[in-house]
């Protein structure tokens, strides 16, 4: 046991700088500017009410064509995706109903890439746990070309994977059932690593996040979303605001959240935070809160995923176009 303990230490110092030199492929990167999309409905923004799916459906179609650029939707998918047979999506569960991925924005979601890919095998929609997902709304589901399961059912990869601070064992779904990933976050303030939006929601991929958190998630997030596995499988993050939190995460705290009714999309993960990070700023000043830096929770870890050994996006927001949709 000390001779494995010794060997995981060693590999971990050795893994410091494995991201260097690697630019993350995005099409929200060019041209020296990354860009985060907003999609903006009335129809989606309804107190007490759950998300329609039909105006979802919509909003994601809208954001998507953005992105590419494509002069179809389907192939806007195809650009994003290639041929890829199977497909992950990571949603956000933990808190529950109230500031959770919704069941009808994620079933818009599948909906939309079954029908633009016709090639496609299979699209996992997977969670830390079969638990949360249901904690979410979801029917755990393991039939047809729509899967969805937790970690603890799927399972997780033998060897430990190593990058940086990161030791971990990760789920199946990421190591080898899917060929892309495409990260579904919610928009809300986090107790200890300042928000949860993103990056983040990739903790949900290993068997330890609870080793994570020191340090304001710093550089932890940063180095987990450059595994190899996460870093070149993702291809989209599709963030959904319908209720959005400033502060109290991660539980739902409907006393600290707002009806945003907005989706956020980026090929860029650290321009999406940060643009994230931005608005929960902007929320916490209007109601008389303190910064995050000024509570103690600034989330660095995504200044530390743009710096020069990472290289996962762009954190300056001078070096980050919103684009708002109506």
């Amino acid at each position: 046991m000390r001779r494995r303990k010794f060997i995981a230490r060693g590999m971990l110092f050795l893994a410091v700088g494995a991201c260097r030199g690697r630019a993350a492929p995005g099409l929200d990167k060019e041209n020296g500017v990354s860009r985060v999309l907003i999609a903006r409905d009335e129809a989606y923004t309804k107190v007490g009410t759950v998300p329609d799916e039909k105006v979802a459906g919509e909003m994601i179609a809208r954001l998507v064509r953005e992105i590419t650029g494509a002069p179809s939707l389907a192939q806007s998918w195809r650009k994003l995706l290639g041929d890829v047979r199977t497909i992950g999506l990571k949603p956000n569960c933990l808190a529950g109903r109230g500031v959770s991925s919704s069941p009808a924005f994620v079933n818009a979601l599948c909906r939309q890439i079954v029908d633009n890919l016709p090639d496609l095998e299979k699209i996992y929609i997977w969670e830390r746990s079969n638990s949360d997902l249901k904690k979410g709304g979801f029917e755990i589901s393991t039939r047809g070309k729509v899967w969805c399961l937790g970690n603890d059912r799927a399972g997780y990869g033998r060897d430990l994977v190593v990058e940086g601070s990161i030791g971990s064992l990760v789920s199946s779904i990421v190591l080898d059932r899917c060929e892309a990933l495409i990260n579904l976050p919610v928009l809300k303030d986090h107790g200890i690593v300042g928000i949860s939006v993103g990056m983040k929601n990739y903790y949900g991929a290993v068997h330890n996040p609870n080793k994570y958190h020191l340090n304001r998630g710093d550089p932890y997030v940063a180095d987990l979303n450059c595994l190899e596995k996460i870093r070149r499988k993702n291809v989209l993050t599709l963030c959904e605001a319908f209720t959005a939190q400033y502060e109290g995460g991660p539980p739902f705290k409907p006393q600290w959240s707002w009806p945003a009714g907005i989706l956020l999309a980026s090929t860029d993960p650290v321009a999406l935070d940060r643009v994230g990070w931005k608005m929960i700023e902007e929320k916490r000043a209007e109601h008389g809160l303190p910064s995050l830096a000024g509570v103690g929770r600034e989330p660095t870890y995504i200044f530390t995923a743009a710096d020069s050994r990472h290289r996962l996006g762009r954190a300056d927001l001078n070096k980050i176009q919103q684009i708002i949709l109506n």
